[in-house]
């Protein structure tokens, strides 16, 4: 898996964790979006039979990335690079 891709999840966390407090409805989506991509780096992009391998993963940042540039606009940069990430690869 693209290290790019590693190294962008780095900095959001990173980001997150100085952002101060965050909605807890945008704090699940994003746990749920970090899940997924932890599992589709494990699995090396390799979709179980019957699965999509890509969970829509660019288009479910970039939604999240519209979301926290009103409330939280210093996280917006690192999601937006994480969803440009995610569609180069074809995620």
């Amino acid at each position: 898996m693209d290290s790019n891709l590693k190294t962008s999840l780095k900095t959001l966390h990173a980001n997150l964790a100085n952002a101060g407090p965050v909605d807890e409805e945008l704090l699940e989506l994003l746990r749920q979006l970090d899940g997924d991509i932890k599992t589709l780096i494990e699995r090396g992009a390799e979709p179980a039979p019957g699965e999509s391998s890509t969970f829509g993963l660019a288009e479910r940042t970039q939604e999240l990335s519209a979301k926290f540039a009103v409330k939280h606009p210093q996280l917006e940069p690192a999601l937006r690079e994480l969803g440009t990430i995610l569609s180069n690869m074809g995620i």
